[in-house]
């Protein structure tokens, strides 16, 4: 029987487990030939096994799909472009890259260090350009390919003492857009999710009250990273052909379009502005359509669905 993306080759960083490792199952389950990248470390991003990545490998060929394991770190640019190359020399080709890999340091952002930043922002958002600078070529020259990228709430609405994280993601909103603008002439497309999802970075947050325990419990049961990976094989195949610069959101069930900014509201005054006038006249206008100061939990207020 035919699969919708037989004869596709698709990249999947940070495949070893969670989000990315459902991602690449169901890639494989679609006819997608898949190269799993993990480095097997801990979520703070120290060490390395090839363990995780192998056994997802094991279960893809298990159930009758084709895969291959990389190592490699995405961190650096070498190894993004050894990790895309391996795709090309072991089945040919490369249709679609999962820009899933990350790891967290979090800290209030006044106690956080330049590691702390740099390790951060080094995976996820110098990790995408380079897997997608890698990758691009190929899709210039063969006419089509397609980018889907992991950001996070915590950039989009905000989190507390994770700066590090948040301007990443924010990050990679840009990056994805750039790229579906950039290479959209060459069948190219690029777009965002932002993955509700119980796995490491969740269950890492700390619970203190028994109501907070109930909570996870529900959320661990409902919000699943098999209720993610539906999304991205969708926007990794023609399926999602004309779905191009979009920034999506996935929550158990509910799949939400996320706004990208455009203006919420505009003044002028004919002979310009000063300090003082902003504060009398332009801010009073424009104040009803400030954004409140609120975090994801209070943006995302209803048990998932």
């Amino acid at each position: 029987m035919s699969k919708f993306m037989d004869g596709k080759v698709a990249v999947v960083t940070g495949a070893g487990g969670g989000i990315g490792r459902d991602i690449a199952l169901q890639l494989a389950q679609a006819g997608a030939q898949v190269v799993v990248n993990d480095i097997g470390a801990s979520l703070s991003g120290e060490g390395g096994d090839a363990g995780p990545a192998d056994a997802v490998v094991a279960e893809i060929r298990a159930a009758g799909g084709e895969a291959s394991a990389n190592t490699d770190s995405i961190a650096a640019q070498d190894g993004a472009r050894r990790l895309i190359q391996q795709a090309v020399d072991t089945f040919g080709r490369i249709d679609c890259v999962i820009n899933n890999a990350g790891i967290l340091r979090d800290r209030f952002f006044h106690k956080m260090s330049e590691e702390e930043w740099d390790a951060v922002v080094k995976v996820h958002l110098y990790g995408s350009f380079y897997t997608s600078s890698a990758a691009a070529g190929f899709f210039k020259e063969q006419g089509s390919g397609s980018f889907v990228h992991m950001t996070s709430t915590s950039g989009l609405v905000g989190n507390r003492a994770q700066a590090n994280y948040a301007a990443a993601k924010m990050g990679i909103v840009g990056l994805s857009r750039s790229i579906a603008l950039d290479m959209q002439r060459s069948g190219v497309r690029s777009n965002c999710i932002a993955p509700f999802a119980w796995g490491r970075m969740v269950a890492s947050v700390p619970i203190t009250t028994q109501a907070q325990q109930l909570a996870a419990q529900r959320k661990q049961q409902l919000m699943t990273p098999a209720k993610v990976a539906p999304l991205a094989v969708f926007l990794a195949s023609e399926l999602g052909a004309d779905v191009n610069g979009q920034v999506f959101a996935v929550r158990a069930n509910e799949i939400m379009l996320m706004s990208q900014p455009r203006p919420a509201k505009s003044v002028h005054q004919s002979e310009g502005w000063t300090p003082q006038s902003i504060a009398e006249h332009a801010l009073p206008a424009m104040r009803h359509a400030l954004t409140p100061l609120e975090e994801t939990a209070d943006v995302f207020n209803w048990p998932p669905i």
